[in-house]
């Protein structure tokens, strides 16, 4: 599992973007993965987890109602779609993959590989 974050970018608040993480293993289409984001001087928090097959999805609340998780397996890629956004998301995004989980997992410890983030700055 080789997991790349893009899509990073600065974005005015109520403005949106839309993050991948390209999986350059075989194997993706096996585990769930997800995305994390880590604010300066906070830890890493959880913001959103899909299944293996993409039929269930878990978020944190701070991303209800405003991010959509998705992924494509034919392409091994995963998307996050974030809408409204806000100073507060501000932070470095992460993709992760849970390979020893289908369902869509939230704690970090259920991940076993990171890719190198991609950082996310929201202006007021």
């Amino acid at each position: 599992v080789q997991l790349q974050a893009l899509g990073g970018g600065l974005v005015q608040a109520g403005g949106s973007l839309r993050l991948s993480c390209a999986d350059s293993g075989r194997t993706f289409s096996t585990y769930a993965v997800g995305w994390f984001r880590q604010a300066p001087g906070k830890e890493r928090e959880f913001v959103a987890s899909i299944s293996w097959k993409g039929g269930s999805t878990h978020y944190a609340d701070s991303a209800k109602g405003r991010f959509t998780i998705s992924r494509d397996n034919a392409k091994s890629t995963l998307y996050l779609q974030m809408n409204n956004l806000k100073p507060a998301d501000t932070a470095v995004y992460y993709c992760a993959a849970a390979t020893g989980a289908l369902g869509p997992v939230y704690e970090t410890y259920e991940y076993d590989s990171w890719g190198q983030g991609t950082l996310v700055t929201v202006s007021s």
